[in-house]
């Protein structure tokens, strides 16, 4: 470590600022960048070597980019940022990672620079949902690459959304004219019925907790996109997907971690065979970091299985990536 830099556009966002304090106390250099100049230089590291750029100015990505290693891309929404800066990366011949969330976004990343991004290295949602949930089915697998059904459920004790995180609803709600997606039948559907509500049974001490099926997050893309899985539900608890649309809820603290705590659980079954796999930890936000920098670290040090347009579960080594989130993630199963 302490041998690579790595570009972070989008630093001073809520978290940017947690990926660029992981990168500096794993050792990388960084670079931050972002198109608000006084933002950047308000971030609380006076040694941070501050680059503007924005994406609708190429050239000023280009400058960015220069002599980083990796780019990592926390600025939303990404249905605007992730195109402008996949091409600058791209160009720069580096590696980019996303913490994209976005269903829209995701499934643009992997139609459009499937083919372009061929031996290079584009990871998008590699993070908390997308990358995460994306891992746990991986590993639950084992050296399987199919199954009948996957469901990922999230028990969230709140949810305050960051300003990103409702700017990025308003995006994915205006491309999908008000309809929700889900993944059925090896395939993305648009519907517009209401949301099926349910009971899951988290392990203790969460216990049953009512839910919304089928709300759908980047899981139901990054799975599919190298997992022979036709049925991809995730589920959220009932009073986190309330919070999450409500106006008055407050936004996270901007200094540190939040109280929240989560457990995502993951059930995916075959015939009669079942195989289950839980991850415990706290702040959706925080916990973002320690993701996305564990794999830009893997992937400079080649420990990659496959490159092009992949997500978590295809390019790494699920269960041993997954061990190495502990302490901050716990994962048992």
């Amino acid at each position: 470590m302490g041998t690579y830099d790595v570009a972070v556009f989008g630093a001073y966002g809520h978290t940017g600022r947690f990926v660029v304090e992981e990168l500096r106390e794993r050792g990388f250099g960084v670079l931050a960048v972002g198109r608000d100049e006084a933002g950047l230089r308000a971030l609380p590291w006076p040694d941070l070597e501050v680059r503007r750029a924005s994406v609708d100015d190429p050239a000023s990505l280009d400058r960015a980019f220069e002599g980083a290693d990796a780019v990592i891309n926390a600025a939303g929404p990404f249905a605007d940022t992730a195109a402008p800066v996949i091409e600058a990366a791209l160009r720069a011949r580096i590696p980019y990672l996303d913490v994209a969330a976005e269903l829209e976004a995701n499934m643009d990343t992997f139609a459009r620079f499937g083919d372009k991004a061929a031996g290079a290295t584009v990871i998008p949602a590699m993070a908390f949902f997308g990358g995460l949930g994306d891992l746990m089915v991986t590993a639950a697998l084992g050296d399987r690459k199919s199954a009948d059904e996957a469901h990922i459920a999230y028990g969230l004790s709140g949810w305050h959304p960051t300003e990103g995180t409702r700017a990025a609803g308003r995006v994915s709600r205006e491309r999908r004219n008000g309809k929700r997606i889900r993944f059925s039948g090896g395939r993305i559907e648009h519907r517009d019925d209401a949301l099926p509500e349910s009971d899951w049974d988290f392990p203790a001490p969460l216990g049953t907790r009512a839910v919304l099926g089928e709300f759908s997050m980047a899981d139901v893309v990054t799975v599919p996109s190298h997992l022979a899985i036709p049925e991809v539900v995730t589920y959220m608890t009932t009073n986190a997907a309330r919070e999450v649309v409500t106006p008055e809820t407050p936004a996270p603290p901007a200094d540190g971690p939040s109280a929240q705590t989560f457990v995502v659980d993951v059930v995916v079954r075959s015939g009669a065979e079942e195989r289950r796999i839980v991850a415990r930890g706290q702040d959706i936000y925080a916990i973002t970091a320690p993701l996305v920098v564990e794999a830009v670290q893997r992937v400079l040090d080649g420990r990659t299985k496959a490159t092009g347009v992949v997500s978590a579960g295809e390019v790494f080594d699920a269960a041993d990536f997954l061990a190495a989130l502990a302490p901050r993630i716990t994962v048992t199963g």
